[in-house]
């Protein structure tokens, strides 16, 4: 009878596992199907290349494109703006540079004016040092020449980079600064 109840367990526990199988497995199966065969790439059709119609070209209308003039009408304008640049900056790096040069202008403070022997003198307080200048001395980390001093400000002469990288001359001003410490 062992024999027999032997290959009858097998047979039972086969059909009890396969029925113990899950239907959740077989419902997946069915929907991954489903949206795969819903799924349909939406690809926008290119449009046809439109046909290039070349331009005749009509040496009568304008300048010739490849003549030596053009090219070296462009060379001298851009060399003129060359030099005007180089011209401002030059004397600038070939002197010797002034203590007050190494610190930025929104560092110094004015706080006062002399009139010593009929020059105006302003009093700057750079930190807790304070200066001395006149009219032709130099301040700030853009070549800053004073070119002029009265009891309220000093006006100064800069030369900076413009956008298109040229050098140009600006003029800045530091006003006396009353109450501060």
């Amino acid at each position: 009878m062992n024999k027999i109840m032997t290959p009858l367990c097998l047979l039972l526990g086969g059909a009890l596992l396969s029925g113990c199988t899950s239907s959740d497995e077989d419902e997946l199966r069915a929907w991954m199907a489903q949206e795969r065969a819903n799924a349909k790439p939406h690809v926008t059709p290119l449009e046809e290349p439109k046909p290039f119609k070349p331009q005749a070209y009509t040496a009568s209308e304008g300048m010739e494109p490849f003549n030596p003039l053009k090219l070296i009408q462009v060379l001298r304008k851009e060399s003129a703006q060359a030099n005007i640049s180089t011209d401002l900056l030059a004397p600038e790096l070939n002197r010797r540079k002034e203590p007050l040069e190494a610190e930025p202008l929104d560092a110094m403070t004015m706080v006062g004016s002399l009139d010593k022997k009929g020059v105006p003198t302003a009093l700057l307080r750079v930190g807790t040092l304070l200066y001395q200048v006149r009219v032709g001395n130099y301040l700030g980390q853009n070549y800053g020449k004073i070119a002029k001093i009265t009891e309220n400000s000093i006006q100064l002469r800069e030369i900076v980079q413009d956008g298109g990288g040229d050098w140009i001359e600006r003029t800045s001003t530091l006003e006396l600064q009353e109450g501060s410490k």
